[in-house]
């Protein structure tokens, strides 16, 4: 059997300046330069390892350079043992471990952002057999213990199984060796695929000549990209909570804070079926509570049900809100904001906006017609609401125009409506609205004329109201069938989903520019995408 790859240093033992690597070259293009050099243990007693950067303060290694004893249980939490991590020319330490109970793999989380590195992209599947690999590592050379360069081997994949993958050295010199447990095994377009785990250590400083055989194995990671996301997800720290209605179904995922973005996962599937979502109506919406999220949808049958979504993961049965508030008829979307421990949602049935209220101790109003308290405005066709500096700030579209009122949390009374176009200026026909804010401004974004242009703009805590900005310099040209928006960590959010069945992703950061627009990977779900909801959580 292959053995393992941890390095014992040991004391006196310094890195050499160059050496000729018995894995293969040095990686002198920087091609690698995400690969970490560990180092755990006191001086006496220290053991090398490598690691792979694959977010800015995340790392993926072998959990056999954490074990005094090989092939025992690592504890998550922080390291027993001090630890050094070295990326390029910054320094490290391991804040937390994050173990797999699977296979030889664990995800770490550095002290700090790492900088000037460029994380590796994890590989979406395993390599078939006969393609072309690349390891890299810290490991021995032919002669030095402790070699200062990254340096990397061809092999060749030969087999996988659920948890594993064997390779090969393509030629001789082409090895594994001590030091490299953990460093990455990449692909041709550079995504890791596996991490080095064992080896016969053939050409290895310290291995008798007699032993020739140049396969290794090494810990399959194509398949951990959600269990790495889910990992980051759950650590405190703002990130975007996704929802994705799409037919009847209903989708969740997570945006974290450097772009990434998990797959999307059946809610029903995890917080138990209302029948599937109403396909005609826009019927998904939520809202962050500190760490917990809140999620309204409009069921098969017309009746607004709400889940909680606990930082942990683990998720409260739908309930039904109709019972609680009262039942509306022909209920055709939904819109929700939390302002403090409060849940504020505005619904839209039977062409009129409603809202209620769900306090910190989980009880409702009852819905009450907002025209009673604002006036009446003519057919409604599409609503959103939103907290803008703790108070409550509603968007509603008639007659292919927008309209703006606010509640005052502390009174609880509502302002008049108020034409936007009179002084935002005119479009064509509205067919979307969303609103988000951010800090003491409202973010309006609208999709007219039956989607094929978008517009934003911005109202301040004067009141005034800045000039649509065409936002066809950030979509580019797009039919958007919804928009969507949320203040998540000082910034705006905006998606769309479009005619094609796109969703489209973008930020408008503090000072004032738009991120690139991205694609939202739409991988685990079925049916048509229609509306996508944002929200904001720690």
């Amino acid at each position: 059997m292959a053995v393992g790859l941890t390095a014992v240093i040991g004391a006196g033992l310094l890195p050499a300046h160059s050496a000729v690597a018995a894995i293969g070259t040095p990686d002198t293009s920087g091609t690698h330069a995400h690969t970490a050099q560990i180092t755990v243990g006191d001086r006496t007693n220290a053991r090398g390892c490598s690691g792979t950067l694959i977010a800015a303060q995340w790392l993926l290694t072998s959990q056999s350079c954490f074990t005094t004893t090989p092939g025992t249980g690592l504890t998550p939490g922080k390291p027993q043992e001090p630890v050094k991590v070295t990326l390029g020319t910054g320094t490290y330490t391991i804040a937390e471990l994050f173990p797999r109970a699977d296979r030889d793999v664990l995800l770490a989380r550095l002290d700090r952002q790492a900088t000037g590195i460029t994380p590796a992209r994890i590989a979406d599947a395993s390599p078939a057999a006969g393609t072309a690999l690349t390891a890299a590592g810290y490991g021995r050379t032919k002669t030095t213990w402790v070699p200062d360069k990254i340096h990397t081997a061809a092999f060749t994949a030969t087999s996988a199984t659920a948890t594993a993958l064997a390779i090969e050295g393509a030629q001789a010199g082409d090895a594994i060796c001590q030091g490299d447990a953990g460093g990455p095994v990449t692909n041709a377009a550079g995504e890791v695929v596996a991490l080095a785990s064992r080896s016969w250590k053939a050409g290895c400083l310290g291995t008798p000549e007699t032993e020739t055989r140049r396969n290794a194995e090494a810990a399959r990671v194509d398949d951990l990209r959600q269990w790495v996301v889910d990992v980051r997800a759950a650590q405190y720290g703002w990130k975007s909570r996704t929802f994705l209605q799409a037919g009847q179904g209903l989708y969740q995922g997570v945006r974290l804070a450097d772009g990434t973005w998990s797959d999307l996962r059946d809610v029903q599937a995890e917080a138990g079926s209302i029948g599937g979502v109403l396909a005609s109506a826009r019927a998904v919406a939520a809202a962050g509570i500190s760490r917990d999220t809140h999620v309204l949808a409009i069921d098969g049958a017309g009746k607004l049900r709400h889940a909680i979504r606990a930082a942990d993961g683990t998720w409260s049965a739908f309930g039904d809100v109709g019972s609680r508030a009262g039942v509306l008829g022909d209920l055709r979307q939904v819109s929700a904001v939390s302002i403090g421990h409060e849940l504020h949602v505005v619904a839209l049935a039977g062409n009129k906006v409603f809202h209620t209220r769900r306090d910190a101790a989980g009880q409702w109003t009852r819905f009450g017609d907002v025209a009673g308290a604002v006036g009446p405005i003519g057919a409604v066709t599409s609503v959103s609401t939103a907290s803008v500096g703790g108070h409550l700030h509603t968007v509603a579209v008639t007659g292919g125009k927008p309209f703006h009122t606010i509640r005052d949390t502390g009174t609880g009374k509502w302002t008049g409506w108020g034409d936007m176009s009179r002084a935002v200026g005119t479009t064509g026909p509205v067919s979307s609205v969303a609103i988000a804010g951010v800090g003491t401004d409202a973010h309006v974004v609208i999709a007219t004329d039956n989607g094929t242009k978008q517009y934003h703009t911005i109202r301040n805590s004067a009141g005034g109201w800045s000039v649509y900005g065409d936002l066809a310099g950030v979509w580019g040209t797009v039919t958007a069938k919804s928009v969507s928006a949320a203040h998540v960590a000082g910034e705006l959010q905006v998606a769309a989903v479009t005619a094609d069945g796109r969703v489209l992703h973008t930020t408008r950061h503090a000072d004032r520019s738009w991120a690139p627009t991205v694609p939202v990977p739409l991988t685990g779900t079925t049916g048509t995408p229609t509306h996508l909801s944002i929200t904001g959580t720690l």
